[in-house]
C-alpha cells in the first residue's frame, strides 16, 4: 500500500507542480487504485506512473474547488475511451453529481462503464471486508471534507518454523493450519492451527484532508493513523493570511499531527510562491514540532 502524489500545488499549476491529486495504490490488496481529488491534468500525471485508468475503482473528492476537481470529466472520458467496463464509484460533496452529469451531457460524452455518484454526508461512506472509509467536515470557504481510510486487521502469520521443528512437513497441511483448522496427522496426533497462528496484524490507516483551516474535528479524523496527509499552503509566519483563505500553515499541520498521535505526516498543497527547494524550508518548520514529517512532491511515492 502506497500513496502516489500526482499533484501537490495549491490553486494553479506551476512548472514544478500540478494541482492536487493523490492515488492510493491498492493493487496488492484489491487489484485497484483509489484516487483522492482530481485537479486539472491529473490524467497527464498518471501517464508517468503505474496507475491505470481502468484499475481506478473509486474516486474521492474533498471539495468542489477547481484545483481539486477540474481534471475529473476528462479522466472519466479517457477511462471510457480506453474501453474500460469496470464499475467506478465517485464520492464527493453535494453538487458533484450535477457537475459530472452536466459536463458529460454537454460534451456528448458516453461512458462504457457503470458510474455511481455518491454525495457524501459526515460518517461512514464505504465499508467492505477489507477497508472502511469515513468522512468528517472541515473548515474552508465551501463544504470541504477529510477522509479516513482504515484497513481491516489481517490474520496473524503461521509459525512454520515451530511446526517444522515439531516434525510436521511443509505442504498443503500448512494451508489448512493457517486457516485455523484442526488436522489429524498420520500418527493420530491432532494439531490445532489456532495454536500456531500469531496475533492479528493491525491494518493500515490513513487520513487525507481537504483544504481547511485548523478545525476541532481534525484530531478525531486523524487519531492514531499511520499516515496523515495535510495541506500546508503557507509558512508559519503567514497564519493570518492562510486562515483567512481557508488554509493551514506548516506549524498548524504539525501541531495537529502531534495532537492526533499520528505516526507520519505528509505535507502537500503548497502555494506557488514556494519552489521545490523552498518547500524544504516548509518541511523544516514542520519538523521543529513534528519530526516524522515528509514533504510530498509531484510523482513522489510514499509507502504506508
Amino acid at each position: 500500500m502506497e500513496l502516489i502524489f500526482l499533484g501537490t500545488g495549491a490553486g494553479m499549476p506551476s512548472k514544478e507542480r500540478n494541482v492536487t491529486s493523490v492515488a492510493l495504490n491498492l493493487m496488492a490488496e484489491r487489484n485497484s487504485f483509489w484516487l483522492f481529488d482530481c485537479g486539472e491534468a491529473t490524467q497527464h500525471q498518471i501517464l508517468h506512473t503505474q496507475v491505470k485508468l481502468g484499475r481506478i475503482e473509486k474516486i474521492f473528492i474533498t471539495h468542489l474547488h477547481g484545483d481539486h476537481l477540474f481534471g475529473l470529466p476528462g479522466l472519466l472520458g479517457s477511462r471510457s475511451m480506453g474501453g474500460s467496463s469496470e464499475p467506478l464509484t465517485l464520492y464527493g460533496p453535494t453538487g458533484i453529481k450535477a457537475f459530472i452529469e452536466s459536463a458529460l451531457s454537454l460534451s456528448g460524452s458516453y461512458l462504457t462503464y457503470p458510474l455511481d455518484i455518491v454525495e457524501i454526508q459526515p460518517g461512514l461512506v464505504f465499508k467492505d471486508a477489507q477497508i472502511e472509509v469515513s468522512t468528517l467536515p472541515l473548515t474552508h470557504g465551501i463544504a470541504s471534507f477529510g477522509y479516513r481510510i482504515e484497513e481491516s486487521d489481517k490474520p496473524g502469520t503461521l509459525d512454520a518454523a515451530r511446526l517444522i521443528a515439531e516434525g510436521i512437513t511443509p505442504g498443503p497441511l500448512f494451508q489448512r493450519l493457517k486457516s485455523g483448522e484442526s488436522v489429524t496427522l498420520d500418527n493420530g496426533q491432532i494439531i490445532n492451527g489456532q495454536d500456531y497462528i500469531g496475533p492479528n496484524q493491525k491494518g493500515k490507516s490513513i487520513a487525507i484532508f481537504g483544504d481547511t483551516t485548523p478545525t476541532e474535528l481534525g484530531p478525531q479524523l486523524a487519531a492514531g493513523v499511520d499516515v496523515m496527509v495535510h495541506e500546508t499552503t503557507l509558512e508559519a509566519s503567514m497564519a493570518e493570511q492562510a486562515n483567512s483563505r481557508g488554509h493551514s500553515t506548516t506549524h498548524q499541520a504539525a501541531e495537529l499531527a502531534k495532537q492526533a498521535g499520528v505516526k507520519k505526516l505528509i505535507i502537500t498543497h503548497f502555494s506557488g510562491r514556494y519552489d521545490r527547494d523552498e518547500c524544504q524550508r516548509l518541511l523544516a518548520e514542520c519538523r521543529t514540532i513534528f519530526p516524522a514529517t515528509d514533504a510530498a512532491y509531484d510523482l513522489g511515492m510514499f509507502e504506508i
